[in-house]
């Protein structure tokens, strides 16, 4: 199963942005969101950013998964 993780764009370069998913940076594509910016809270999947959501979703989204994770 693979999951779509929020995290936050603190870096743009071309289509490559630097986004930091619960405290770990990852490279991730903006093919898919060329509108996006530095400080856009963003899904990423398999190395691209999908969507742009807003701070409360990536929030609510991360203690999801955190919480899930604790209970395996």
């Amino acid at each position: 199963m693979c999951l779509a993780v929020p995290g936050r764009i603190e870096r743009i370069d071309g289509l490559w942005a630097t986004v930091e998913v619960s405290g770990v940076r990852v490279k991730a594509r903006l093919d898919l969101l060329p509108e996006a910016v530095v400080d856009d809270c963003v899904l990423v999947h398999a190395g691209f950013a999908i969507t742009v959501i807003d701070p409360q979703q990536a929030a609510e989204i991360a203690r999801l998964r955190r919480e899930v994770t604790q209970l395996g």
